[in-house]
């Protein structure tokens, strides 16, 4: 148990992993749909399109299976450790929601919860976001008369070693996947989802901060840390693309696209022809975006071209991730604490 700022009380921690949510039957789709654009002005054509990624594996979500995956993972490691820190999970877009599993944090005596969200960047979707989702569920608890717990997040770790270790080894082996004759020649291509471009730079005032910069920045520190290091250049011009924009088509975002990257590249008599090692180093686990937009979408347009391309693992399963959770919440603890003190003085 952890003592709390409250002088003679003992606090009971938790850790909740916070996620986007995703649809589990058909007949859930269209209402996730709604929850996720709501007040955006996604374009109708745009949500029937994504509808239909759905529909395509029965309108099941991968999401929530892999969370739970993690989630299963974080419990035996911490029941191996002899810790006392329960796992709770919630969403922001579709069951179990993130208003009542804090609520149900609360019935079973939780006082400070430890938030990890499923994003490693910061910006507003991939950080300010998830603040959001946390303030409305305290916020949830506060209508409806509940003393909320205190809630700490945990910060962005694009950054942290062992997520950038863990991606560098995703790397190694989905190019030693490829024909041993075609394994020196692999050329490799990170990809992270697409933001708008006012949402990125209104992330940070410096460049390198930028959601932008932060894939970048690792994006260059996993190469390093891969077989690709000893390919004769120093890192600094990786390859970079973007994917699963949505929105206005007049409104500009992120790019360049996967795809038209690929069409721009390979395409022609001039076109680079060497294999491809894709790295999805946006995303800790293989959800949609990973499974219909690059295993179906940017794998067909591969294979159009004639090029080909293997995918690098996400790291979310392994138990390398298990270990940076476990990590960051040890890092959060004082920072829970303080604002533990904060809240209650």
């Amino acid at each position: 148990m952890a003592e709390s700022g409250m002088s003679g009380t003992t606090a009971r921690r938790a850790l909740l992993v916070l996620s986007f949510g995703g649809p589990e039957k058909e007949e859930d789709v269209v209402p996730f749909l709604e929850n996720v654009t709501r007040g955006r002005g996604i374009p109708r054509e745009r949500l029937v399109e994504v509808g239909e990624h759905y529909y395509r594996f029965r309108g099941k979500s991968p999401i929530n299976d892999q969370n739970l995956e993690i989630i299963d993972h974080l419990r035996a490691e911490i029941a191996a450790r002899g810790l006392d820190l329960p796992v709770y999970f919630g969403n922001r877009n579709w069951e179990p929601y993130v208003e009542d599993t804090t609520k149900q944090m609360v019935a079973d005596g939780i006082t400070e919860v430890i938030v990890f969200a499923t994003s490693a960047w910061g910006g507003y979707s991939g950080d300010i976001q998830y603040r959001e989702d946390i303030e409305r569920a305290l916020q949830s608890c506060r209508d409806a008369g509940i003393t909320p717990p205190a809630m700490t997040k945990i910060r962005p770790f694009h950054d942290h070693p062992l997520f950038l270790s863990t991606f560098a080894r995703l790397v190694d082996e989905a190019r030693q996947s490829l024909p041993a004759d075609q394994q020196d020649d692999a050329r490799l291509l990170f990809t992270a989802h697409s933001v708008p471009l006012s949402a990125d730079e209104a992330s940070s005032v410096d460049a390198t901060h930028r959601y932008s910069g932060q894939v970048l920045t690792a994006a260059r520190e996993i190469r390093a840390l891969s077989s690709f290091a000893s390919d004769g250049d120093d890192g600094t011009d990786v390859e970079l693309v973007w994917q699963s924009r949505s929105g206005p088509p007049h409104i500009p975002w992120l790019e360049p696209d996967i795809c038209d990257h690929l069409e721009a590249t390979v395409g022609g008599e001039d076109g680079d022809a060497r294999p491809i090692v894709l790295v999805p180093v946006g995303f800790i686990s293989d959800h949609m975006e990973v499974m219909w937009d690059l295993d179906n979408e940017a794998a067909d347009t591969a294979a159009k071209l004639g090029v080909t391309m293997v995918r690098a693992a996400t790291p979310g399963p392994t138990h390398e991730f298990t270990e940076l959770v476990l990590d960051l919440v040890d890092q959060s603890s004082g920072a829970a604490a303080s604002t533990t003190a904060r809240q209650r003085s």
